[in-house]
Formats: structure tokens, sequence, C-alpha cells
């Protein structure tokens, strides 16, 4: 019986002051030491260090969301403002668009409606030419003479060729043919007569060119 009692109870020393049955543990040294048990001052002072700790992080985040929100919301104006800005430019520049191209429209019709008035008469001299029984000629220069006054008024002048020194800006050579009594380069022959609109070539002179 004995045996089996040492068997279960763990080793431990005896104190003859004991009562019977009762032993005193040895202490066990554990590796590096015990670990000691704070005291509630220590405990008391963790705990606090640690809600200030928790305090500091809830606070940082949300002070930085509410700067950004702000920074945010500047921003968001500052686009708006933007985006109106452009809204007014793109406005006020479809209307002048619009405007110009009515003003074009207008200068058109208002130069149309000029030189068809300057051309009426010519066209009731070719009726006139029309309903003549003799020889009609004499008319017909008459009225071509009259029609280039009402397009010179205009602004159409004919280009000067026969005879001049050739000049592609507002000549075109249609052919060339020796010459003697030229100098190589001239114009020989008008085979369609060029004109100027207000001093801007709006058709060459068909000429043919000494060689």
């Amino acid at each position: 019986m004995s045996d089996e009692r040492n068997k279960r109870e763990p080793d431990r020393e005896e104190d003859p002051n004991l009562e019977e049955g009762e032993f005193v543990e040895e202490a066990v040294d554990e590796p590096g030491g015990s670990p000691q048990d704070p005291s509630s001052e220590e405990m008391r002072e963790a705990e606090t260090e640690a809600e200030a700790f928790e305090e500091d992080v809830e606070a940082f985040p949300a002070e930085e969301a509410a700067e950004l929100e702000r920074e945010l919301e500047s921003v968001r104006r500052e686009r708006d403002e933007y985006l109106d800005s452009l809204r007014r430019l793109k406005a006020e520049f479809e209307n002048s668009r619009k405007r110009q191209e009515k003003e074009k429209e207008r200068i058109y019709q208002t130069a149309s409606e000029r030189l068809i008035l300057s051309l009426l008469p010519v066209l009731d001299n070719l009726d006139r030419a029309l309903e003549y029984e003799g020889d009609v000629r004499e008319g017909v220069q008459a009225t071509r003479n009259q029609l280039a006054d009402a397009m010179s008024e205009e602004g159409l002048l004919p280009i000067a060729s026969d005879g001049q020194n050739f000049d592609p800006n507002v000549h075109e050579a249609v052919m060339s043919q020796p010459s003697d009594d030229h100098e190589e380069g001239m114009v020989l022959q008008t085979f369609e007569r060029g004109y100027l609109l207000n001093g801007k070539p709006i058709r060459p002179a068909k000429v043919v060119v000494s060689q």
C-alpha cells in the first residue's frame, strides 16, 4: 500500500511540524526564471497607457479624415467653379459663332443683292439687242462694256497678258512657240482672259508663250 502511495505522490519533503499526510512542495526552478506577478499599481499604469494609446489611435485617423474631407470639399468646389466657367465660355463661344455666321450670311446676301442690281441693266440691254432686227454688234459691244464697268465696281479687273513677261502667278501657259520678234518668255497671245478680284487672282490668263 505504501509503495502505491509513493508512486502516486510526487516527491515532497517532510516537515516535522506538519501533521501526517501533509507535505511541502519543493520549489522547481524553471529555465530562465519564473515570471513575477505584476502589482496592482503596475497593472493600473499599463491599463492607463493602453487606454491613452487607443484613444490616440482612434483620434488621429478621425482628425486626418476630417482634414481630407475638407480638402476634398475644397477641390470639389474648385472643380464645380471651373466646369461652370467652361460651360459659360462654351456657351459664349457658340453664341459668337452663330452671330458670325449670321453676319457672314447677311454680308453675302447684301453683296449678291448689290451685284444683281448692278447687272440688271446689262440684262435689259441684252433683251433689247435680241429684239433689234438689224446689226446687233454695236449693241453687244455697248452691253459688254456696261457689264465690265459693273463688275469693275465690285473689284473685278482683267489681267494684262499680251506683250507682257510670263508670270506664273497670273498666267497659265497652254502652249509655247518660237518667235524671232520676241524674247523668250513673252506672252504672244491670250486664249482666255484672266481676272483679279480686289487684287487677288481668281482666274489665270491662258496664254501662248514665246520660246
